[in-house]
């Protein structure tokens, strides 16, 4: 199983905080011919629905010494990951989540943003001090 990424306990506190239910720590898939760790599954009652909502979260704080590396690393993942929930656990909804610092500063860049856009990488944002969600961008 791999490593938690070191803001893993901080997305987790901000889940709950806004009402998620985690299921699973991590979330385990095996999927074509892999072994599949997703960093958490969450749930949550929408009560006025009468339905239940269910997200897959993958974290990364990028913090290593290149943006640029990290990105291409974690849409890799992202990517391998929402085609084996499409398949395995469809009702699940997959989020990168990533700090604000890192959303504001490399995000914003014509690339990044490109790339977010076209693949529908869904995005949670959150501070990693305050330990709560900034925003969801779908």
């Amino acid at each position: 199983m791999p490593a938690k990424d070191i803001f893993h306990e901080v997305v987790k506190s901000a889940l709950e905080k806004e009402g998620w239910r985690i299921t699973h720590d991590p979330l385990f898939l095996r999927f074509g011919g892999l072994e599949l760790y997703i960093d958490l599954g969450a749930d949550r009652i929408i009560a006025a629905q009468k339905n239940e909502s269910k997200i897959a979260v993958e974290i990364n704080s990028f913090v290593g010494t290149s943006a640029t590396t990290e990105f291409s690393t974690a849409l890799g993942q992202f990517l391998k990951y929402q085609m084996a929930l499409e398949e395995e656990q469809p009702e699940r909804i997959l989020y990168l989540a990533i700090p604000f610092d890192t959303y504001r500063s490399f995000f914003s860049l014509e690339l990044p943003r490109l790339l977010i856009e076209r693949y529908q990488v869904k995005l949670i944002i959150y501070d990693p001090i305050k330990q709560v969600i900034v925003t969801w961008k779908s």
